[in-house]
């Protein structure tokens, strides 16, 4: 499964001090003939994530499915 998501601008994290992120909008990337599916709804846009790495275990954890299954990337 491949998700891209939109990157928005976070907090800086007051335990590690490492700039974080919002996620403006998540869609499920599918053929290229078929439409993206927007599944913003989802996730909480308002948690910062601290790498996409978390955004995926995230994915993971709502979906059911195991980490190595999601696939994430930034919209470019």
């Amino acid at each position: 499964m491949l998700f891209e998501y939109t990157r928005r601008r976070g907090a800086r994290s007051p335990i590690t001090d490492a700039a974080t992120f919002k996620v403006g909008k998540l869609k499920q990337t599918t053929s290229r003939e078929a439409q993206d599916i927007d599944l913003s709804h989802l996730i909480d846009t308002s948690y910062n994530y601290h790498s996409p790495r978390e955004l995926r275990w995230h994915l993971a954890e709502r979906l059911g499915v195991a980490p190595d299954v999601v696939a994430v990337r930034e919209h470019a």
